[in-house]
């Protein structure tokens, strides 16, 4: 697993239950307290069992955890590169969706040997999408399925999203009102300078 996965998810638990709780699932997980190298790469179990541990010690299933994380990494104020790497994919909620299946191809133009999940939209109907996710890494109809729900929130849209298990997961997403609030506030050129601020 690309570093730069490890790191996030030790940030989201050192951001969102605390530096304590980090260095609880680090011991248990066997991972150095100091974390993980963004750059580096580390053995998919080393992953597997932080995410165990983590879910393990909060009581809470992965699904929901991993679900936690998506949204923390489109909120999260300290992420804003991520929120942007994802707002480029179009004006609307709607847009966004449909440039989903580029998001891979667009990552890598960052972080050249970033692995995501291969993402699929398909319409269901008027208003109904399913992304399926193929991913060698479970649980990434979960993470998505957060990703989604703070997009939605950040382009002020009304959706409704499940996660369905099965052969080929996948989140089913029904798109209720693309401009039910007032979505946050996003330009495509980042202001620089004193001028600006």
């Amino acid at each position: 697993m690309h570093g730069l996965i490890n790191r996030s998810i030790q940030c989201f638990v050192q951001d969102t239950y605390g530096a304590q709780a980090w260095q609880q699932v680090a011991e248990a997980a066997e991972v150095s307290p100091d974390g993980f190298e963004a750059m580096l790469r580390y053995d998919d179990v080393v992953t597997t069992n932080m995410l165990e541990c983590l879910s393990e010690r909060l009581s809470k299933p992965l699904d929901v955890l991993l679900e936690d994380l998506g949204t923390y990494l489109v909120a999260n104020p300290r992420l804003e590169a991520t929120r942007r790497l994802l707002r480029f994919g179009g004006e609307d909620f709607l847009e966004f969706l449909h440039s989903l299946e580029d998001l891979p191809g667009r990552a890598r133009l960052a972080v050249p040997d970033l692995e995501l999940p291969e993402l699929e939209v398909r319409e269901d109907g008027a208003s109904c999408f399913r992304l399926v996710c193929n991913w060698r890494f479970p649980g990434a109809c979960n993470l998505m399925s957060g990703i989604l729900r703070a997009m939605a929130d950040d382009y002020g849209a009304l959706v409704v999203l499940d996660v369905e298990y099965g052969y080929r997961p996948y989140v089913r997403i029904e798109l209720l009102d693309g401009a039910y609030a007032e979505g946050r506030q996003f330009d495509l050129a980042r202001k620089t300078g004193a001028a600006n601020a």
